[in-house]
């Protein structure tokens, strides 16, 4: 159990607010924004956190500033997620964290070099939701529960972890369900059938299923219950013209059709009938 949460007094960064709003979301634990005792770093109640000099999980010390310069770019909030066992999901799941990870350690130089872009670019993405928030955090050496930007950080931080814990459990519904198709000339489609209940976003995380089965090159199309209807809908997989669903606008159970093509909603529901549709709307070049 965290009692407390201690973090650098200072300027803010992205990587400690958010791994303090992630000990939020689980803790409700008050953070004081102040350099840490050695009582604080022995004190497996208390957090301390991107400061101190120590990574200790049993601890509860999530510090990153004594790793070598070619260290693996880990920074506290790395630090936070690993003594949750989530950081693997979540490197998978939340693509924004690697950059997160290598602005906090090689800074915005390196990291404009790493993501191919001038510098200049680095401060054109600079959000006034994130100035803002970091300054407030920075400003005051308290925060605790009820405080407005509390509960900010407690919001952030349970959404971050539903949304790493539920991918993950998503990913497992449908390796549970899902089918693969075979199209011509080798190309697939994965096709997730109805269920009861019926999940909230049918298609949710089709895309991340493709990838751990390490489809992508083959998979071209996607179906998946319709959430608005008993029906189904066929999409693309990473916007593949190869699948035209203007072809199989004019069928009689095709009730929409997108007139750029990308999908299309059908009341057909035997699988025959699915495979039939998907396989009128392939076309085999790539369309440019």
């Amino acid at each position: 159990m965290i009692r407390q949460i201690v973090v650098h007094p200072g300027g803010a960064h992205k990587d400690d607010f958010l791994a303090c709003a992630l000990l939020v979301a689980e803790y409700r634990a008050p953070i004081f924004r102040r350099d840490p005792t050695a009582q604080d770093l022995a004190d497996e109640e208390t957090a301390v956190v991107d400061v101190g000099m120590d990574w200790n999980a049993e601890k509860n010390n999530f510090d990153h500033h004594q790793f070598p310069r070619d260290a693996e770019p880990l920074c506290a909030l790395s630090l936070v997620l690993k003594s949750m066992n989530l950081y693997d999901e979540a490197r998978k799941f939340c693509e924004w964290l690697e950059l997160a990870e290598v602005i906090d350690t090689r800074g915005p130089n390196d990291t404009a070099q790493w993501l191919g872009i001038e510098r200049e670019t680095m401060s054109k993405l600079n959000s006034p939701i994130d100035i803002t928030l970091l300054r407030r955090f920075a400003s005051m050496d308290e925060h605790r529960d009820g405080e407005p930007l509390y509960e900010v950080m407690s919001m952030i931080g349970e959404d971050t972890l539903d949304y790493v814990k539920g991918m993950k459990e998503r990913l497992e519904f449908l390796a549970e369900h899902c089918e693969v198709w075979e199209l011509a000339g080798g190309k697939k489609a994965v096709f997730l059938p109805r269920t009861d209940p019926l999940p909230e976003e049918p298609s949710m995380g089709l895309g991340r299923y493709v990838e751990d089965l390490g489809l992508e090159d083959d998979v071209v199309a996607l179906v998946y219950p319709d959430r608005r209807g008993s029906g189904y809908g066929l999409g693309r997989f990473k916007d593949d013209k190869r699948m035209e669903y203007t072809l199989v606008g004019g069928e009689e159970d095709v009730h929409f059709a997108h007139n750029k093509g990308f999908i299309a909603k059908t009341s057909a529901t035997e699988i025959s009938r699915l495979r039939e549709l998907i396989g009128k709307a392939f076309v085999a070049e790539l369309k440019t």
